[in-house]
């Protein structure tokens, strides 16, 4: 009866894991038409130097913790290629921070500028170009489609 019910326990396991659909898009990051996008773009060019371990584990962290529960979530891009992979990236790095509320991410960031500029020696010597856009569309595409 004990080989039974692990048997039945082993194949429901077995029918619930390749009945998950793996190559669904899963929004976990909750992106919305209306929500606000601060993106950080560090240009490239000759002796641009920029410490990305430092950016992922110290400076981006520091930074989302100054925008509390304004911030939805932040991602990091690394240049690797320009419009061709023989083409020198435009950008060293880019960075995003997806917010609800472009004043009050203003705010928080004027309280704290002085120590978001300061930690800038720790990894770059760029001077970043930002830009804040609204989220117009989201759009996943079924890729499952027949």
């Amino acid at each position: 009866m004990k080989t039974k019910i692990n048997l039945f326990s082993l194949i429901f396991a077995f029918i619930g894991l390749i009945s998950c659909n793996t190559n669904q898009p899963t929004p976990s990051s909750n992106l919305e038409i209306g929500m606000f996008k601060v993106v950080i773009l560090y240009p490239n060019g000759e002796d641009k130097t920029f410490d990305m371990d430092y950016y992922e584990k110290k400076h981006m962290p520091m930074v989302a913790g100054f925008l509390s529960e304004n911030l939805n979530f932040f991602e990091i891009d690394k240049g690797i290629a320009g419009r061709t992979p023989n083409d020198k990236s435009p950008f060293v790095a880019v960075g995003y921070f997806y917010i609800n509320n472009v004043a009050e991410y203003n705010k928080a960031i004027g309280q704290n500028i002085d120590a978001i500029w300061t930690d800038f020696k720790n990894y770059t010597n760029i001077t970043p170009v930002i830009q804040i856009s609204e989220i117009k569309q989201v759009r996943y595409l079924d890729r499952n489609k027949e």
